[in-house]
């Protein structure tokens, strides 16, 4: 009989740093939510005016949002609005589709998802409607050990609580589902850590489908050396990779905070 190897030890337990490079300004919440609505429409995770970021900051039972009819591209900080537990909107100019029930409810099954990012990102896409999850065939796919699901079924639109719930419990734990002829949904204890894990799903989708297009077959990872990538990923990348963000998307254009 084979043993298991245990899990190699990795993120603070190994090494934590002493400093990190700074945003270098404060960000109110409404600012770093449509910083990152405009930092993941520039790496190409957003589908035009599709789909929503919804973030509970501070433990609030009402989620910051963005508006129906903006593309992630052109959001500002004055266009975020906010949502209670309903779906109504309780502030901001705007609208805000049915389609956010599938925030509403899984922030309602999810205690621990605080933020919860959906879209039709390339790559993710081209593998849901390939009816198949990525293979993790590279370290950065290690974030997404034991930690990805495949809703298998396409059901049309999912514009009602009643829709949603369903999706929810089948999503369960997970915190990247990929929906079958669809899209993706993922979330995180934090903005960053929600950030961090919709850029590197798309990555990891397409670098899966690149390396299909070879024919070959990749060697695959120990699980223990994938366990402790995991652990360095989310608790020591996720936080430097959304700083950088911020700073590129501010210097980019420092309209996104008006």
């Amino acid at each position: 009989m084979g043993t298991t190897e245990p899990a190699r030890p990795g993120g603070s337990a190994v090494w934590s740093p002493a400093v990190m490079p700074p945003i270098g300004v404060e960000l109110s919440d409404p600012q770093a939510l449509a910083v990152a609505f405009r930092h993941l429409a520039d790496i190409g995770f957003a589908e035009n005016m599709a789909g929503h970021i919804t973030w509970q900051p501070g433990g609030q039972a009402e989620m910051l949002v963005n508006p129906w009819g903006l593309w992630w591209a052109e959001l500002t900080a004055s266009d975020i609005c906010a949502v209670d537990g309903d779906a109504r909107v309780v502030r901001g100019r705007w609208d805000v589709t049915p389609a956010i029930h599938i925030h509403t409810e899984l922030h309602r099954a999810r205690p621990d998802a605080r933020v919860v990012i959906h879209n039709h990102p390339y790559y993710v896409s081209l593998l849901a409607s390939l009816q198949t999850l990525p293979d993790l065939v590279h370290q950065t796919g290690s974030l997404f050990l034991d930690d990805l699901c495949f809703i298998d079924s396409y059901d049309g639109e999912i514009d009602s609580a009643a829709l949603a719930r369903d999706l929810a419990l089948r999503i369960d734990e997970a915190n990247a589902a990929i929906l079958a002829s669809h899209g993706v949904i993922v979330t995180g204890r934090t903005l960053a850590e929600a950030v961090y894990r919709s850029a590197t799903i798309e990555r990891v989708c397409k670098l899966a489908y690149h390396v299909m297009l070879t024919g070959r077959t990749p060697a695959p990872m120990k699980r223990s050396d994938m366990a402790g990538m995991q652990a360095s990923l989310i608790e020591r990348a996720a936080e430097v990779y959304w700083a950088g963000a911020a700073r590129m998307t501010i210097k980019a254009d420092p309209h996104v905070l008006d």
